[in-house]
């Protein structure tokens, strides 16, 4: 009897998996794609020239295989931080042609198709290397967002206030992860 049971109710999970892949719901689901640099690989150490203890230069990226967006958004944070996630770079309408980044992108002005630099938890509006304290080395993530529109928000808006305006227009994402300790 319980055989019977069993195989009863595996017949009707088959059948359901099925139509969850179909369901319309998950054509709503962001993209996946690709965020690589020269600088370092996914996972391993940002090197010095990129950190507080080097040139403080933000390092080149590019991107492949993402969705047709009208504007890209970069946040690079440490969630490792002894007071809490840290903000090390905001960056918002980056043209949707868009697909690299040079190294130093983070401390010119003016930015490609008319980008804006948010504020950073070191209170300016660029690119702030790592500079974790002593100790075990600390990650930081590398998050670049595919959207369907431009976010046109003012220079210097924070980390939160990017994060409310991109609800709602996130076609994709990808991501880096580097590391760095002292």
């Amino acid at each position: 009897m319980r055989i019977v049971l069993i195989a009863a109710m595996l017949s009707l999970v088959g059948p359901s998996v099925a139509r969850d892949r179909d369901r319309p719901w998950q054509e709503n689901m962001p993209k996946q794609f690709t965020l690589n640099s020269h600088s370092f690989s996914d996972g391993e150490s940002i090197p010095k020239k990129y950190t507080c203890d080097g040139e403080d230069v933000s390092p080149e990226l590019h991107w492949t295989d993402p969705p047709a967006a009208k504007a890209f958004a970069l946040v690079v944070d440490d969630p490792d931080a002894p007071s809490g996630t840290w903000v090390h770079w905001v960056l918002v309408d980056l043209p949707g042609a868009t697909r690299d980044l040079p190294e130093a992108a983070g401390k010119r002005a003016p930015l490609p198709g008319g980008a804006q630099q948010g504020k950073n938890d070191f209170g300016k509006s660029a690119y702030g290397g790592p500079c974790p304290p002593p100790g075990k080395a600390h990650r930081y993530f590398f998050k670049l967002y595919a959207l369907d529109s431009k976010l046109s928000l003012k220079e210097g808006s924070t980390k939160a206030e990017v994060e409310k305006a991109m609800q709602g227009h996130i076609l994709g994402q990808a991501q880096l992860v580097g590391r760095y300790g002292r």
